[in-house]
């Protein structure tokens, strides 16, 4: 049987992801070319981008170098196995990731998402306590408020319950540390609150309720970034690491969101002088050209695998696509142009700027709260009476009928911008949404 032709801008074979599919097709939103800060969209208009495509076009967008290398790749080899066999982009882009990340986080496993290098940070975990003789330590560790992707690993350890009840059971043996935000402690806060630190003694009653011999890893974020920007407070992240040292846990960093630039290094780990025993990786590794993932590992983790009797798998894990060739084309080639560019300086230097013009925000109808770091902002709205998230959803509509696109999570706008933002742009994006927050109910 031949199935019947599409019709001519026909939008619905196509399951949208996180969309309000009905709305969306009702009134569609779409962009058919990008360049640098801007898309421009199916109707003719510009539209300038405060989010980095979804926190990860870090570089921008269509950077020629990163287009070339990607078309270079494709005309020479499109795909090598993964599985028993390699291709000489995928150790060198190993290699030079390893280079940027801290202390000896310098074991490179590739992964296409960050929900996929989510799963395998877990999975790591697990396995390394199973190979070590503490095949008691099963249990993960996630925190309230926390997104580490839509895998069912991710999803067991994240703690932003619309993703996670339409899926229940998930994984066992799972718990969660309380998230750090506490507005009346906290709003308004430039960089990292003061208040909080505290918090991350919650581990330490969870070791006393579990026993910490059956706990394999703690992973956060160290920016909370889908569930609004929650930023952590002074001397939280030092005090999990102290924790897990002492019981014996690994410490994972999720920084899909925050690596690549967007706090003004190659990790929030870096910047924040804290070393985890993993860290996931995504999103800006390609600069969202091409999809890839990957989690760097201390080197005493993987000694351990390798010190296995025979020369056998020693991790029966991986992806079809690991390592993918036009991947590491276009990965090699954003890592060269952050550093061609200086751009993780850059959007160091443009901190404060930013955090100026964000702030200037405090006042306007609806905002209850601000939230900066690096070039990330958090700016929560009242939400209405009986109506949560709606008023977040007209302040996105209506930026977007102006030209500038923002994201929502409910209630609260969160801003990234590619880190080639300039000045006038960083204006015109919170000009913006000081309109449009004026023109609301």
């Amino acid at each position: 049987m031949t199935a019947p032709a599409a019709r001519p801008n026909d939008l619905s074979a196509y399951w949208m992801p996180f969309t309000a599919n009905r709305r969306f097709k009702a009134a569609p939103r779409q962009v058919v070319a990008a360049s640098g800060m801007t898309y421009a969209t199916d109707d003719g208009r510009t539209l300038l981008d405060g989010t980095a495509g979804l926190w990860c076009c870090n570089a921008g967008h269509a950077r020629r170098p990163i287009v070339e290398a990607i078309q270079r790749q494709a005309a020479a080899l499109d795909y090598a196995p993964a599985f028993q066999m390699g291709h000489p982009a995928a150790f060198r882009l190993a290699a030079r990731l390893a280079a940027m990340m801290p202390g000896t986080l310098d074991r490179i496993f590739f992964t296409n998402s960050g929900s996929e290098s989510v799963d395998t940070a877990l999975k790591i975990a697990r396995a390394y306590h199973q190979l070590t003789g503490e095949g008691t330590r099963r249990r993960l560790i996630g925190r309230a408020r926390g997104y580490h992707g839509v895998g069912f690993g991710g999803l067991s350890v994240g703690g932003i319950p619309a993703n996670r009840r339409p899926f229940e059971a998930l994984l066992p043996e799972v718990d969660h540390l309380p998230h750090t935000y506490d507005r009346a402690h906290q709003a308004w806060s430039r960089g990292r609150p003061v208040w909080g630190g505290h918090l991350a003694d919650a581990l330490d009653q969870l070791v006393q309720l579990h026993d910490a011999r059956t706990i394999a890893a703690v992973i956060v974020e160290p920016v909370a970034g889908s569930t609004g920007v929650l930023v952590p407070p002074v001397g939280y992240l030092e005090r999990l690491r102290t924790l897990c040292d002492r019981h014996g846990i690994l410490l994972i960093f999720d920084e899909v969101i925050t690596g690549f630039g967007r706090l003004g290094g190659a990790t929030a780990a870096e910047v924040f002088g804290v070393v985890p025993d993993m860290i996931t990786l995504a999103k800006g590794l390609t600069s969202g050209t091409v999809p890839m993932g990957a989690v760097a590992v201390r080197r005493t983790l993987q000694d351990a695998f390798m010190a296995t009797d025979g020369q056998g798998i020693e991790l029966f894990h991986g992806y079809t696509y690991s390592g993918h060739p036009l991947a590491c084309a276009a990965a090699e080639a954003a890592l060269r142009l952050y550093v061609d560019e200086d751009l993780f300086a850059r959007a160091a230097t443009l901190a404060t700027p930013w955090a100026d013009a964000v702030h200037a925000l405090k006042g306007r109808r609806h905002v209850i709260d601000l939230r900066t770091i690096g070039l990330v902002a958090g700016i929560e709205l009242e939400p209405r009476s009986g109506a949560p998230g709606e008023r977040g959803f007209e302040a996105y509509l209506r930026c977007f009928e102006r030209g500038v696109l923002i994201r929502t999570t409910g209630d609260i706008i969160a801003l990234s911008p590619p880190l080639i933002v300039s000045t006038d742009q960083i204006a015109q994006i919170l000009d913006t949404v000081a309109a449009v927050l004026d023109e609301i109910d």
